[in-house]
């Protein structure tokens, strides 16, 4: 290799280096011989058989949720975050998806559920399960992130912890469900018409307000999740389903729509998902997540184990539109490159970015900046001098991660 290899300093190749070959990892075990018969226990017996539903292999136990905590004194309220740095491509397994809950998860008997529209609208109507999936259905994929993720960010000293326990209140499906805007063109809408409240059949009763526009754009009335019907965690037997709008708006376990000439400002959105600043005023109804991207591997828990190749990976996310462009660093900002992303990139959709990266075995830094249509991740000290005071939503900084001579890594500020 030579210098026309490399696309910024300290290691950082071309994103298509992988691709053109050349690059030749050192991870690979040699053997001289091996025997003819020499067969594990496994290849030596017929193995287990057929379950009506597959589990993964008990090699893989211990990938499961993270920082599983609920609030003190709640039965069932709390969040789990979903383990990025184990995971591959942009499809988080169900069963893997974080959890946000107010009040536990309920267990409802889809026979006995119902949807009522009502309101401002000319005829209100009811759907059971049975009517919504008779309705034309369709299928995207798109992420859900919680408004409070990577908000850790904002403590005045950097965190020991993982890319999960940082940023895991974020996942993503294929979700498939009826377009909202269907029911209300079928209901009539009013001439005042401009909001819909939507409420859950939790006992939180948790609601939101949605601009009208937004209903009538791109929501779904969520009924199936990766192919199967939604888990009770997310919303069984259906969900409102808002992409790139912050998680708490995509109300689980959906019973009610109230259209409206106003929003109910509720407590979700009030006491709640506001953000306050140091003059008193408050930012309220910032519903779309912004630009972010983070790099899942390396990362904290993922030792390197030797100077050589590796391959940074990440996941790269925008609720304004789609990532167009995805940067990685591997000297604290000094030097940029451009990643390869995998497709698809569609819209309000999480992209998986990678990059060749040779490390010399000495300390430096990996951070990642996505770029969507509205412009680039900002950096920390930019977040901070924006917002000044005391908010806590929506925080979208460039993460960096410190790497050590030992090959560990730690989160830090940079």
């Amino acid at each position: 290799m030579n210098k026309t290899d490399f696309a910024a300093d300290n290691g950082l190749f071309h994103r298509r280096a992988f691709l053109k070959g050349g690059l030749v990892a050192t991870g690979a075990l040699t053997f001289s011989s091996v025997a003819a018969d020499e067969r594990k226990a496994w290849m030596r017996q017929p193995g287990l058989g057929m379950e009506g539903y597959s589990q993964r292999s008990r090699f893989e136990a211990d990938i499961v949720r993270q920082g599983i905590g609920g609030q003190a004194g709640t039965t069932g309220a709390g969040a789990s975050r979903t383990p990025l740095e184990h995971l591959q491509g942009t499809i988080t397994p169900s069963a893997l998806h974080f959890e946000r809950h107010h009040s536990g998860v309920p267990d409802i008997d889809p026979s006995q559920h119902s949807l009522i529209v009502h309101g401002a609208v000319k005829q209100p109507l009811k759907f059971s399960l049975e009517a919504l999936d008779r309705y034309p259905h369709v299928t995207r994929q798109c992420f859900i992130e919680c408004s409070g993720n990577s908000a850790a960010l904002l403590a005045p000293d950097p965190r020991d912890a993982s890319v999960s326990e940082i940023h895991g209140l974020i996942s993503q499906s294929e979700w498939t469900g009826v377009p909202i805007r269907l029911l209300l063109e079928e209901a009539g809408l009013a001439e005042d018409a401009a909001w819909v409240v939507a409420e859950g059949a939790d006992a939180a009763r948790l609601n939101r307000s949605v601009p009208l526009e937004k209903i009538m754009d791109d929501a779904l009335i969520a009924l199936y999740q990766n192919g199967e019907r939604i888990r009770p965690q997310q919303g069984y037997p259906m969900r409102l389903l808002l992409p790139g709008y912050e998680g708490n708006m995509s109300v689980k376990w959906l019973h009610r729509l109230q259209v409206s000439n106003q929003p109910a400002l509720s407590r979700q959105e009030t006491s709640k998902y506001t953000d306050v600043y140091a003059n008193g005023k408050a930012e309220v109804f910032t519903f779309p997540m912004a630009i972010k991207s983070v790099i899942t591997s390396p990362s904290p828990g993922l030792k390197l184990t030797d100077k050589g190749l590796y391959e940074i990976r990440g996941l790269a996310w925008s609720g304004n539109g789609s990532v167009r462009r995805v940067e990685v660093s591997a000297d604290g900002g000094r030097t940029w490159a451009d990643a390869q992303i995998d497709g698809p990139i569609l819209d309000k959709s999480a992209v998986r970015f990678r990059l060749p990266w040779q490390w010399s075995g000495k300390p430096t830094q990996l951070m990642s900046r996505a770029h969507d249509e509205s412009g680039r991740q900002p950096t920390r000290d930019e977040i901070l001098e924006l917002k000044r005071s005391r908010f806590f939503y929506h925080y979208n900084a460039i993460q960096a991660w410190q790497v050590g001579a030992d090959g560990g890594f730690t989160n830090v500020y940079a």
